[in-house]
């Protein structure tokens, strides 16, 4: 919004006032919608925070791990569904500082609010009717396929008539790139969905899930920002992908909200996330991991969501086929609070790792 208010005043009378021009440059807007996008969750997280308490909108303590049960107990009166938080700092910083000709933009914000209705609607069963755990997983699940089914499905129709922009590329290999066809709209969507997931599953304590969440997206600013300019794009021989840059921008409101939140979520937490939040953060990353031809490098710069997502999968499945748990604990973030850790030290562990892993991915970006 501001850049269409703000630039054609550096061609007109004000053409002497250089602050107007500077709302141009990519790097600019993102500083301003990360900065933006803060500022709101501080400003009015502690309003929503007391409305969620006042609602009594509070987590349900269901482990069904009796000792981790126990171990939790100390958070059974912290409100959740502080997604609106972070849900509402991204929306009002990317439409400031957005660009909102751009498709990427545009289907970044469908993303991540239809996938914090679905969270919220997920939250709203399990905190609004007893002995609920939300939506039937079924349910869930499949409002989830369908968001991302509609999502993969534009950037297919607008991908297909640009060159490369449906191809694949691997770490590690120059110049070769593979071309995905339809293929396109299946990993798309698993990614998205996959991501989303990942999240969800990962959100069990203090603080982990949004660090991660940000570290994540600010390791995507980057490739966003490169894979969307020409000449740097052909100097790490990835693919160029025509107005992708205006995503940085995107992720900066993002990170930022990120850091917002965890200003009430770090440990002792005031307030948790829930399905709102961790489902729209996971879907949005999975999203620009599509966009900017990346998906190897979310897989690596999302790691430990990646590790989580999995071994809950595997559990269930392991579960149903064989009514055995193939791990001893599913996810295995929690594994090492069940062994005797304190949640500090385990989720400054988890930010490490993911501080890591994002370095990782941007080194194999000219690693070829």
């Amino acid at each position: 919004m501001l850049y269409w208010i703000l630039y054609p005043l550096s061609h007109s009378g004000f053409n002497n006032v250089n602050g107007f021009n500077l709302i141009r440059y990519i790097s600019f807007r993102t500083v301003f919608a990360a900065l933006t996008a803060f500022f709101v969750c501080v400003v009015v997280g502690p309003g929503i925070i007391r409305l969620l308490r006042e609602k009594k909108f509070r987590e349900p303590n269901e482990s069904p791990d009796e000792e981790l049960k126990k171990l939790r107990e100390s958070k059974k009166d912290t409100p959740t569904m502080g997604g609106l938080i972070i849900l509402l700092a991204i929306v009002v910083s990317v439409l400031l500082f957005g660009r909102l000709d751009n498709l990427y933009v545009i289907l970044g914000l469908v993303t991540v609010v239809a996938f914090a209705l679905i969270g919220a609607a997920d939250d709203w069963v399990k905190l609004t009717k007893p002995h609920h755990k939300g939506m039937r997983p079924r349910v869930k699940l499949e409002l989830q396929c369908l968001v991302a089914l509609v999502v993969i499905t534009v950037l297919w129709r607008f991908a297909r008539e640009h060159a490369h922009l449906t191809e694949f590329q691997l770490p590690l290999v120059k110049a070769w790139t593979f071309e995905l066809g339809p293929i396109y709209l299946l990993l798309g969507f698993l990614v998205i969905v996959g991501s989303s997931n990942g999240v969800n599953f990962t959100d069990g304590m203090d603080g982990l899930a949004i660090g991660g969440v940000a570290m994540t997206g600010l390791t995507f600013m980057v490739i966003a920002y490169l894979v969307g300019r020409v000449d740097m794009s052909g100097f790490l021989n990835v693919i160029y992908v025509p107005g992708a840059g205006e995503l940085t921008v995107f992720l900066g409101a993002v990170v930022g909200a990120g850091l917002g939140f965890l200003w009430f979520n770090c440990f002792p937490a005031q307030v948790f996330m829930g399905d709102t939040g961790s489902l729209a953060l996971g879907a949005t990353l999975g999203y620009v991991a599509v966009v900017v031809r990346q998906e190897i490098a979310l897989v690596i710069a999302g790691a430990m969501f990646v590790v989580d997502g999995v071994s809950v999968v595997l559990q269930i499945g392991s579960f149903r086929l064989t009514g055995k748990r193939l791990l001893p604990f599913a996810p295995i973030s929690n594994l090492w609070i069940r062994r005797g850790q304190h949640e500090v030290k385990v989720t400054v562990r988890y930010w490490i790792v993911a501080a890591l892993m994002g370095a990782l991915s941007l080194v194999l970006l000219k690693v070829r």
